[in-house]
């Protein structure tokens, strides 16, 4: 299997929200990435500039940071549909997109999307290289983890700056090269799913174990409450045997959007899920996952729920 680390550059309304078109707010006018090998060596590239249908007038800020112009994209560039079947036709059979950050995947299909072409199977798996490196950068402290630019990453990685940056191979490279800096360990096991598209019905929900963490992400539901009333969603169970966990804290709204609880499996220690609810056009669907917390996490969570509740106390005593 290879890694297609890739890059896109796109352009957007020159006038704001008024000029946007509805269904692609962001046009791509440029794609490049690279073809990484199992040693996270670069084997190929690929490379071709987009000739603009919706937004032909670069956006000042665009304009302000890319090492072309309109003059380019309209002799230099193909169309959309064209250039995008040419670069998944260089992918291959094999490989798994890489990234610097979930963007570029979700502007890649809303721009096929508008084009009418044939999605992406599904499930999508991608590596976020950003996430991992902000992982690696903030030790076992996941909790500090914050996301880097790839400037900052290329810096600190002590990379040569050899290249102009926000040009979509030269950041395919620099990301490529900050990969195998990182010398990430298992990285196959690191991968996210990409929901752009998330599962229609029961039989395409996701159920996972990767990355030292249970993941599962369901259908839509109409309500939060009646996510919440479905068992696989509000069971806990050990990732590693999964047996059902006992419950220690149960479930609570951390947020208006999230729910934590923890459990102990006898032979595996503690366990804490989150659920996540992400809004779509008929309800919510259900990202769900369960990772090993040691006792100091589990405190943690036990000082927030009592917050929570203080706040909840306060707020009707002043009703």
């Amino acid at each position: 299997m290879n890694y297609i680390v890739m890059d896109l550059e796109w352009n957007q309304s020159y006038s704001g929200h008024m000029g946007e078109h509805p269904r692609m707010p962001f046009e791509i006018i440029e794609i490049g990435a690279v073809k990484v090998d199992k040693n996270f060596n670069i084997i190929d590239e690929y490379c071709s500039l987009v000739r603009p249908r919706i937004y032909k007038k670069l956006h000042s800020k665009i304009r302000s940071i890319l090492n072309y112009d309109e003059y380019d994209l309209n002799t230099k560039g193909r169309g959309f549909k064209e250039v995008c079947n040419e670069f998944l036709k260089w992918c291959g059979d094999d490989y798994m997109f890489c990234t610097w950050g979930p963007m570029d995947l979700t502007e890649l299909q809303t721009n096929m999307d508008f084009y009418y072409m044939p999605k992406l199977p599904r499930p999508v798996k991608f590596i976020n290289l950003q996430q991992i490196y902000a992982d690696k950068a903030s030790g076992k402290d996941k909790r500090s983890a914050s996301v880097s630019k790839l400037e900052k990453a290329v810096s600190e990685l002590n990379i040569p700056e050899d290249m102009p940056f926000h040009s979509a191979l030269n950041d395919s490279k620099y990301t490529a090269l900050v990969m195998k800096a990182m010398k990430p360990k298992n990285i196959n096991n690191q991968y996210s799913f990409d929901l752009y598209i998330h599962p229609s019905d029961i039989k395409d929900e996701i159920t996972d174990r990767h990355n030292n963490m249970y993941e599962y992400i369901t259908r839509t539901f109409k309500t939060k409450q009646e996510a919440l009333d479905d068992p696989k969603v509000s069971e806990v169970r050990c990732y590693k045997c999964n047996k059902k966990v006992t419950k220690k804290i149960k479930w609570f709204a951390n947020s208006p959007s999230s729910y934590i609880s923890v459990g102990k499996c006898w032979h595996h220690g503690y366990f804490c899920g989150k659920i996540k609810f992400k809004p779509d056009n008929e309800g919510y669907y259900i990202v769900k996952t369960i990772k090993p917390i040691d006792k100091s996490g589990i405190e943690e969570i036990n000082i927030k729920q009592e917050e929570i509740r203080e706040r909840r106390k306060e707020k009707r005593h002043n009703k």
